[in-house]
C-alpha cells in the first residue's frame, strides 16, 4: 500500500492533532457519572481519572510502536490485519462499524442535545420541557435532528464538515480551561473552609469499604478518553514519526489527563457536590461566571458535543465502505459505489446513519426512559463496547510480541504488556462495576437474575454471528 500523504506536521502540530482527537464531550458528560459513581467522593474520582489516562497512554504506546513497525498501514483495522489476518480485521471492522463507534455516536447526539436545550431553558426560563433536558422527549427528537442534520453536513459538503471539525476542535478547549483554572479558584477563596476543601480532604472510599466504585468510575473516564486510536493514523503525516510521534502522543496523553482533573476538580469548586450529581456540570459554569457568561459557556459545550459528534459520525457513515473496498461484508459492490458529485459513499453514509439512530432509539429507551423499554437486555451502550474493544486489542498485542523477533525488548515486550495489562484493567473493571455488582444486587434484593454484562454480550454475540455470515469474500463486479 503507496502512502500518497506529504510529511507536513511538526512536533507542535502533532501534539495538538492529539489533544484535539481524544478531548471531546466525553468530560463534561462523565463528569457527573464519576460522582455518581463515587458518592461524591473526590479523591475516588481524580483516582479514577488518572487510571483511566494511564490505560490509554500504555495502549497508545503500544499502538504506536505498530504505526511506526507498519509505515504503509494506517487504522485500528489495518494494525488487526498486519499482527492477525484479514478475518481478524473484518471482525475489528464490523464490531466498529456496527457497534462500538455508533453506539458512542448515539449517545453523542443525545448529550448534544442535552446541552443545547440547558442553554435554551436557562436563557428563557418560559421555555418549558416535557420533563428535563436528560430524559425530556424534546431531548430524543432534538438528537434526531441534530444526527440528520450533521448527517447532511458530512454527505453534501466535506469541506464544511471539515471547517465544523476544526471550530469545535477549538471551542471546546475555552470552558474546559476556563473551568479548570477559575472554578478551583473559586472554589478555594469562596469555600475554603466549606465545600472544596473538605471533598479534597475526602478519605479514599469513604462510605463505600469496597473498590466497584472506583472501578465503575474508571469505566466512565473510558468514554471521556476515547478517540485515542484515531491519533495512530496521523503517523505517515507527521515529520520524522518514529521520534516525534511517540513523544506527542506521550505529552498529548499527558496534557489530557491534566485538563481533565483540573476541570473535575474546578468544576467541584462551583457548585456543592449533590447538585453535581443530581444536575450535571451546569450550575457550576453560571454559579462561577454567572448567568449570562455562564450559559454562554453551556452553549460551548453543546458546540464542543457537536464536533465530537461530527468526527464520530465521519467514521460511522464510512464504516461499511471501509469493508467493501476489502470485498467483505453486506451489498460489497452497493456500498462500494461512491457519488460522483460529492465524492461520497452515499449507500454506505445511508446504512451507517440508520445504525447510528437504532442505536439512539435504544440508548433513549434502556437508559433515559423511566420504564425501561429493553427489559432485562437494557445496558449502558457507551460504556459496556469497551469491554469488548479492549478485549479485542489483546490478541493484536501477543501477535505482535510473537512476530516481531527482530525488535528490542521494550517494544518488542514492555510496551505491548502494559497494553495488555491496560486493556485487562479495562475489561475487568466493566465485568465487575455492570456485572457482578449489579447482579449481587439484585439478587439480595429478590429481582432474579439481571447481569448487564451478560445480556450486552449476547447482543454482542447475535450482531457479530450476523456479521460472520456476511464475511465471506466476494467478487467484485467490473
Amino acid at each position: 500500500m503507496e502512502n500518497g500523504l506529504k510529511k507536513q506536521y511538526g512536533l507542535l502540530m502533532a501534539i495538538c492533532m492529539v489533544v484535539g482527537t481524544v478531548v471531546g464531550s466525553g468530560v463534561f458528560f462523565k463528569a457527573q457519572a464519576i460522582l455518581q459513581k463515587t458518592n461524591g467522593d473526590m479523591p475516588m474520582g481524580i483516582l479514577a481519572w488518572i487510571i483511566g489516562g494511564l490505560v490509554m497512554i500504555f495502549c497508545v504506546l503500544a499502538f504506536c510502536v505498530m504505526a511506526q513497525r507498519y509505515e504503509k498501514v494506517n487504522g485500528l483495522v489495518d494494525y488487526a490485519e498486519a499482527t492477525i489476518g484479514g478475518k481478524y480485521a473484518y471482525f475489528m471492522g464490523f464490531f466498529s462499524t456496527v457497534i462500538y463507534t455508533p453506539a458512542m455516536t448515539s449517545v453523542l447526539a443525545w448529550l448534544t442535545a442535552r446541552y443545547f436545550l440547558v442553554f435554551l431553558t436557562s436563557v428563557n426560563p418560559d421555555f418549558q420541557l416535557n420533563g428535563n433536558p436528560v430524559t425530556s422527549s424534546e431531548t430524543f427528537l432534538l438528537a434526531g435532528f441534530i444526527l440528520i442534520f450533521v448527517f447532511a453536513v458530512n454527505t453534501l459538503s466535506s469541506k464544511l464538515a471539515g471547517k465544523l471539525q476544526i471550530g469545535a476542535t477549538f471551542i471546546k478547549l475555552i470552558p474546559l480551561l476556563l473551568m479548570a483554572v477559575v472554578g478551583t479558584i473559586y472554589g478555594l477563596t469562596h469555600n475554603l473552609a466549606g465545600e472544596t476543601s473538605s471533598i479534597l480532604a475526602t478519605n479514599f472510599g469513604t462510605g463505600t469499604g469496597e473498590f466497584s466504585p472506583l472501578f465503575g468510575a474508571v469505566v466512565a473516564t473510558a468514554f471521556a478518553y476515547e478517540g485515542w486510536i484515531l491519533a495512530t493514523s496521523i503517523n505517515s503525516e507527521i515529520k520524522n514519526s518514529k521520534k516525534n510521534l511517540p513523544i506527542a502522543l506521550v505529552l498529548g496523553g499527558f496534557i489530557i489527563i491534566a485538563i481533565y482533573l483540573f476541570y473535575y476538580i474546578g468544576v467541584a469548586g462551583g457548585a456543592p457536590v449533590q447538585t453535581l450529581i443530581d444536575e450535571g456540570t451546569a450550575p457550576a459554569f453560571v454559579t462561577v461566571f454567572g448567568n449570562v457568561f455562564g450559559n454562554i459557556l453551556n452553549l460551548f459545550v453543546a458546540v464542543s458535543c457537536l464536533g465530537t459528534l461530527n468526527g464520530l459520525l465521519i467514521g460511522c457513515i464510512r464504516g461499511f465502505y471501509s469493508l467493501s473496498v476489502r470485498n467483505m461484508g453486506p451489498k460489497v459492490n452497493l456500498m462500494k459505489q461512491v457519488d460522483n458529485g460529492s465524492g461520497m459513499p452515499s449507500n454506505s453514509c445511508i446504512v451507517g446513519l440508520v445504525v447510528v439512530a437504532a442505536w439512539l432509539v435504544y440508548f433513549y429507551g434502556a437508559n433515559l426512559a423511566a420504564t425501561p423499554w429493553f427489559g432485562k437486555f437494557s445496558f449502558d451502550s457507551s460504556e459496556l463496547p469497551i469491554i469488548t474493544i479492549y478485549a479485542l486489542y489483546i490478541p493484536m498485542f501477543i501477535q505482535f510480541m510473537r512476530k516481531e523477533k527482530e525488535l528490542p525488548a521494550l517494544k518488542r515486550f514492555v510496551l505491548p504488556t502494559l497494553g495488555i495489562v491496560g486493556s485487562a484493567f479495562m475489561v475487568f473493571a466493566a465485568v465487575y462495576s455492570h456485572g457482578y455488582i449489579p447482579y449481587i444486587t439484585a439478587k439480595e434484593a429478590g429481582q432474579g437474575f439481571t447481569c448487564p454484562v451478560f445480556f450486552y454480550l449476547i447482543v454482542f454475540g447475535v450482531i457479530m454471528g450476523i456479521g460472520m455470515l456476511m464475511m465471506k469474500p466476494q467478487k467484485a463486479k467490473k
